[in-house]
């Protein structure tokens, strides 16, 4: 506790005429945790009885004598008068939905809390206003970042500038330009914080860090959180009944605005269920890219000469460990494929310069500078957390003083430097890590983890759009893989597929082996056989677990729990395998949905391979089940792994439409 005030009351506006407010005495804390910092305030007696609140003259600026209530029942807000001041109006904070409640008597939520209760972290703070006048107490209101204002705390016994000075060690406070009454919590990226001991706090606070941070509760344990959010979410409800999916769509969507979970009675959303897929083909993966093949596939300036037909080969089977240091770079962006031996290493030279002017820019930051910014220690304080535990029992990265560890920290705090606005977000090491392993070389793994980010950087911004857009793609391609199932999943409150929130942010990281990731992210950077791949990925694995999740009737808490100790137990060739014969499903569909067309990357004004006119008896335009392979040679892979122009083998074939 690094703060505490009491005397600091809320006026409830439960008095006995207009002129009267009932007080609430309290106490104000400030907390600094670990991982934050919060403001508590609660009032002295959680059992409160309206016969002993104190009323005052609603005129805050002078001192009135005291007068006790009546035991009575206190008027509804519909009373008040219209002079009334907003910001002194009452907001259950910790209610499923943002609303405004009616005031009403100081009564007590079934864990024991007062309504008037509230805490907030510091992380959540929008602005403070504080009164500026020259007599009677001071008083002050929170603003929070979804615009609630929290119920105005008048400091009876002292004033708020001892609280103000505090919170000023933890924030940055700056006059608004519009009303010197105003302060303003100067705006910075929301960072991703350390999660070692998140699972320590009550379930409030779980509520509140899912809300503010799902970031850092998905990077976590499920398996613990779930109760605590699912308590959370139905602890206020009388009924004590399950919430309706749509009501728990709601709360994620308050979490990530713009996050739409589809019900199936939605008005509008495209009905797929009556669409037949067909049968699953039956995929199978062949033997890692050798060495050998990968020369034979280049002329004598080192340049790659069929790039499509590389690629298909990555895709079936990945590249043996000794080539992905030179097709790494190929295959995220950093050196071009059409690129010559002597181009390449003028790129690496012109690239090394200016990697080291950027590291140079961090590297020259005085201690006296740094103290004068606060984004930059942010930033070197998180990425020191997260270097500390990123892959530790990788002999790459174990051991104190590793080498390996110093080039992750130096890495990620360049990449600072070359985006500023992004910085640096918790589970960016997750990602650094493997490449960086490859490479064994920083410059290389900088530019590599550049590419790298390019296609996720929207992941990682403060507003989510990356993740949003994933989780409604997902919700598209499972219904139309399997309408019963996601009826069963949104009977259980979990059809927004949080519990995929994890593998779509860091691109299943933490759900492989280590090595098994270097194979998956290089099948996946292939772009083959469709875009987001990755997302069928997500329906091949939801759909080798959909027997049990059904058969055993799971429910919130059981979804949430089986699918995190999915973790390191995923055969990840299998995975491949089904989610490849599901893309071929969704490509020979005849009555692709244009929703799933669009998420796929398949034109819908194709015609089909087999098709002269390309459409249908009624005369309406097919939809394509093409690959990206149509239009590409598919040379043979002979036994010796070596191209004879011959037929497409039966390998090459499970790649292109039927």
């Amino acid at each position: 506790v690094v703060y505490e005030q009491e005397g600091v009351f809320i006026h409830s506006s439960c008095g006995k005429n207009d002129d009267q407010d009932s007080l609430i005495a309290g106490i104000l804390r400030v907390i600094e945790k670990e991982n934050e910092v919060v403001v508590d305030w609660r009032p002295l007696d959680e059992t409160l009885d309206t016969s002993n609140i104190l009323c005052a003259g609603k005129d805050s600026s002078s001192v009135v004598e005291w007068t006790q209530t009546p035991k009575e029942k206190c008027s509804r807000g519909a009373d008040r008068p219209s002079s009334y001041e907003a910001e002194w109006d009452m907001v259950t904070t910790v209610s499923f939905k943002k609303k405004p409640h009616s005031n009403g008597d100081a009564t007590t939520h079934a864990n024991g809390e007062s309504k008037w209760s509230f805490l907030f972290s510091l992380t959540d703070l929008k602005s403070i206003k504080q009164n500026k006048e020259g007599m009677g107490w001071s008083y002050l209101v929170f603003c929070l970042k979804d615009d609630v204002k929290l119920p105005a705390l008048h400091f009876h016994h002292g004033d708020s500038k001892p609280l103000i000075k505090c919170l000023e060690k933890h924030v940055a406070l700056n006059e608004s330009p519009h009303d010197e009454r105003v302060l303003l919590v100067k705006t910075q990226k929301s960072l991703s914080q350390s999660f070692e001991n998140l699972f320590d706090e009550p379930s409030y606070g779980l509520l509140q860090k899912w809300k503010k941070d799902p970031y850092i509760v998905t990077m976590g344990k499920f398996s613990k959180v779930t109760n605590y959010i699912v308590g959370s979410l139905r602890s206020s409800d009388p009924s004590n009944q399950r919430r309706p999916p749509s009501e728990m769509a709601d709360f994620l969507n308050d979490t990530i605005p713009g996050l739409k979970i589809n019900q199936q009675e939605e008005p509008g959303f495209e009905v797929i269920t009556r669409i037949d897929l067909g049968k699953q083909p039956e995929v199978s993966r062949r033997e890692p890219v050798s060495a050998e093949e990968w020369a034979k596939n280049m002329d004598s300036e080192g340049r790659i000469l069929d790039v499509d037909y590389i690629k298909r080969l990555i895709f079936k089977g990945g590249l043996c460990h000794t080539l992905r240091k030179e097709a790494w770079k190929f295959l995220l962006g950093y050196f071009p494929w059409n690129s010559s031996k002597e181009e390449r290493a003028n790129l690496q030279k012109r690239k090394t310069d200016e990697y080291f002017r950027m590291k140079l820019q961090w590297k020259s930051v005085s201690e006296e500078q740094e103290k004068r910014n606060s984004r930059l220690r942010d930033y070197r304080s998180l990425i020191e957390k997260d270097v500390n535990r990123t892959d530790r029992t990788n002999k790459f990265y174990e051991g104190e003083d590793n080498p390996g560890l110093i080039l992750l920290h130096d890495i990620l705090m360049t990449y600072c430097m070359y985006d500023f606005d992004l910085g640096y977000v918790q589970g960016m090491s997750d990602l650094l890590s493997p490449v960086l392993y490859v490479m064994e070389n920083e410059v290389d793994a900088f530019w590599c983890f550049v590419s790298y980010m390019d296609q996720m950087h929207q992941n990682f911004e403060e507003q989510m759009q990356g993740m949003k857009t994933q989780l409604i793609q997902l919700s598209h391609l499972l219904r139309l893989l399997d309408s019963g199932f996601c009826s069963y999943l949104e009977s259980q409150d979990s059809g927004y597929l949080y519990f995929c929130f994890r593998w779509l942010l860091i691109r299943f990281k933490r759900e492989f082996s280590f090595q098994d990731i270097l194979r998956l992210w290089e099948v996946m950077w292939t772009e083959l056989p469709c875009q987001n791949f990755h997302l069928l990925l997500c329906c091949a694995i939801l759909e080798s677990e959909k027997q049990q999740i059904m058969e055993k009737h799971y429910g919130f808490n059981e979804i949430l729990k089986h699918i995190n100790e999915l973790s390191m137990k995923i055969d990840m060739e299998n995975i491949l395998c089904k989610a490849e014969a599901i893309s071929m499903q969704m490509m020979n569909c005849k009555e692709l949905p244009q929703t799933v067309s669009e998420i796929l990357g398949i034109e819908n004004s194709s015609v089909t391979p087999d098709s002269d006119t390309g459409e249908d008896e009624s005369g309406a335009e097919l939809s394509c089940p093409t690959s990206l392979y149509q239009s590409i040679p598919t040379p043979v892979i002979a036994a010796n792994g070596t191209r004879d122009g011959a037929q497409p083998t039966a390998e090459m074939q499970s790649l292109a439409p039927a």
